[in-house]
C-alpha cells in the first residue's frame, strides 16, 4: 500500500511531559483516516508536528516516501499539508477573495487588482463547488461557509493532505451530511484526508481506516470496517466503557423556570417553556431552529422581543444576566472558548467567579475561602489540574469544560442551562458532565440542555423540538433516534 503520510515512532517533549512517545501514524493515498483519543492523549501535538508547527524530538514524518522539509520552509509545508481548526482562521474582516490568497494577493509586487483577484478566487471556488460571494466579508459566512473557504484555500496551496480537526462540532445535522458529501467529492479527486473527532459515529460514516492513541502513544491502527464500537472504546480508554445510561427520577411540582410569549425576531416566535426542580427538559433542533437563542434568552444574553422570563418564582428583567444569576440561574454557554473561562486565569478563579463577593468582606476575596471552595469543586467534578492555582488555559478540552460545569454549579443554582455541553470533549469527560448536570437535578434544580448530540439528550425527561422558530412538538422520555431525528428535520411523525 502506498502511504501519503507517514509519521514514524515520533517522541516529542515539553519540558518533564512527553506529549507523544513513539507514536506512529500512516495514512494511505486517496483515503479519509480517522485519529481518535481521549483529550490529551497526543493528537493535537502530532497535528502540530504533521504541519510543521512543531520538530519531532525523535522520529521522522514522510510525505509520500519523501522526508519532511525544514521547518523554515512554510512554503514547502503549505504545498503538502493544511488543517482546517476546530477553531476558524479565516480573517472576518476580510473579504472571501482576499482571505483565500492572503499574502498572495499579487504577482511580482505589482499593485492588487481587484478584479483579477475576484476573478481567482470565483474560480478556485468554483473548481471545489463552493457556493460563497468572493465579494462578501468572511465574517458574516456560517461555520459551514467558513469551513469549505478554508479547505479550499488549503487546495489552492497544492496541498493534497487536509486535516480535519473536530470539523463538525459547531454543525448541525444537515450541514455536517454536506460536509461529509464534499469530502466524498474530494477523496474521488486524490485528496487524503486525516479526521480528527469525538464523535465516533462520525468516524464509522466517512473513514477508511481509524487510528487510536492512548497516552501518547500509538494504540491500533485497523480499518473501521468490522472494528466494532466497544473495542473502539475500550482502545480509546483502556478499559471497557458502557454506554452512558440516564437516572430515572421522578420531577417535583415547583417550577423553577419558565418563559412565557417569548419571541425575537429572526429567531423564534411565541415560545412558552415550563421547567420543574428535578426535571431535565431538552431542546433540540437544527441550527437555525432558535433553540440556541431561546437557551440565551433564559439566561439574559438574549433580550426577547416579547415575553417573559421567571426563574425560581422571581420575575428577572429581560436581557439582564447578573439578575438571572442572583435569581438562582447557572449557565453553560456553546463556544467555552470565547464566553465559557478566562484563559489566564486560574482555575480557582474561574470557578469561583460567581461567588467572588460571598469569599471575602469589603470587596476583598480571601485567598484561602476561594482555594478551599475551588478543591471543593475540583473534586466533585474530577477535574485534572495541577491544582486551584494551574491556569485553566493550559488544561485540556474535557477538563477546561468540566471548569465551565464548575463555575456555573458553584452556587448551587436552581435552574441550569448548558450549551452543547459536551462538544470537544472525549468519552469519559462526556459522562462526567452529563453525570454533573444529573447530580444538579437531583439535588432540586431543574436543567435545560440544549445540543445537537442525540446522546446529550437522552438524560432528558423530555425534548422539545423546535423547528423555524417555534417548539413543535414535545417529546417525552423513550423516543428513537429516527423519531427525533425526523421531527428535527421537519417531518412530523
Amino acid at each position: 500500500m502506498k502511504y501519503h503520510v507517514e509519521a514514524r515512532s515520533v517522541v516529542k517533549r515539553f519540558g518533564p511531559t512527553t506529549a507523544l512517545n513513539g507514536a506512529e501514524i500512516a495514512i494511505a493515498e486517496g483515503h479519509t483516516h480517522a485519529l481518535v483519543g481521549r483529550n490529551g492523549a497526543g493528537k493535537s501535538t502530532l497535528v502540530s508536528i504533521l504541519t510543521g508547527l512543531q520538530r519531532p524530538d525523535e522520529g521522522e514524518v514522510l510525505f509520500s516516501g519523501e522526508t519532511a522539509p525544514a521547518l523554515a520552509d512554510r512554503d514547502a509545508w503549505r504545498q503538502r499539508v493544511a488543517c482546517v481548526y476546530q477553531k476558524s482562521t479565516i480573517i472576518p474582516a476580510l473579504t472571501v477573495a482576499e482571505n483565500l490568497f492572503v499574502n498572495r494577493q499579487t504577482e511580482r509586487g505589482r499593485m492588487i487588482n481587484w478584479r483579477a483577484l475576484r476573478a481567482r478566487a470565483r474560480e478556485l471556488l468554483d473548481t471545489y463547488e463552493v457556493d460563497v460571494d468572493p465579494r462578501a466579508l468572511a465574517g458574516e459566512l456560517s461555520v459551514e461557509q467558513r469551513q469549505l473557504v478554508e479547505i479550499a484555500r488549503a487546495l489552492s496551496f497544492g496541498a493534497r493532505f487536509i486535516i480535519l480537526d473536530e470539523p463538525t462540532a459547531r454543525l448541525d445535522g444537515p450541514a455536517i451530511e454536506r460536509l461529509f458529501t464534499r469530502m466524498r467529492s474530494l477523496r474521488e479527486q486524490g485528496v487524503t484526508m486525516m479526521y480528527i473527532s469525538h464523535h465516533l459515529d462520525e468516524v464509522y460514516e466517512i473513514c477508511q481506516s481509524v487510528t487510536v492513541f492512548r497516552d501518547a502513544r500509538h494504540i491500533v491502527t485497523r480499518p473501521v470496517a468490522g472494528f466494532a464500537h466497544d473495542e473502539l472504546v475500550a482502545a480509546m480508554t483502556g478499559e471497557a466503557t458502557a454506554a452512558y445510561e440516564a437516572r430515572r427520577r421522578t420531577p417535583g411540582e415547583a417550577v423553577v423556570l419558565s418563559g412565557a410569549g417569548l419571541s425575537l425576531a429572526g429567531r423564534y416566535h411565541d415560545v412558552d417553556i415550563s421547567v420543574r426542580a428535578g426535571e431535565v427538559v431538552g431542546l433540540a433542533g437544527s441550527a437555525s431552529s432558535g433553540k440556541v437563542g431561546l437557551a440565551e434568552t433564559l439566561v439574559g444574553l438574549r433580550r426577547p422581543d416579547a415575553g417573559t422570563v421567571t426563574i425560581d418564582g422571581t420575575r428577572v428583567r429581560p436581557g439582564d444576566v447578573p439578575a438571572a444569576m442572583r435569581a438562582g440561574l447557572g449557565f453553560v454557554p456553546e463556544d467555552r472558548h470565547h464566553e465559557g473561562f478566562v484563559p489566564l486565569l486560574s482555575v480557582g478563579e474561574n470557578a469561583t467567579i460567581p461567588i467572588a463577593h460571598k469569599l471575602g468582606s469589603f470587596g476583598i476575596v480571601s485567598p484561602a475561602r476561594r482555594r478551599e471552595r475551588a478543591v471543593q469543586m475540583i473534586e466533585s467534578l474530577d477535574i485534572k489540574t495541577e491544582g486551584p492555582d494551574q491556569p485553566v488555559g493550559d488544561l485540556s478540552g474535557g477538563n477546561a469544560q468540566k471548569v465551565v460545569f464548575a463555575r456555573a454549579l458553584v452556587d448551587d443554582p436552581k435552574a441550569l442551562v448548558v450549551i452543547n455541553p459536551t462538544a470537544g470533549v472525549d468519552v469519559k469527560a462526556k459522562q462526567a458532565l452529563l453525570g454533573a448536570v444529573e447530580d444538579a437535578v437531583e439535588r432540586g434544580a431543574g436543567a435545560v440542555v440544549v445540543s445537537d448530540e442525540l446522546d446529550d439528550l437522552r438524560i432528558c425527561d423530555r425534548v422539545l423540538v423546535m423547528f423555524h422558530g417555534k417548539v413543535v412538538k414535545d417529546v417525552p422520555r423513550g423516543w428513537t433516534d429516527h423519531e427525533l431525528v425526523a421531527v428535527m428535520e421537519g417531518i412530523q411523525e
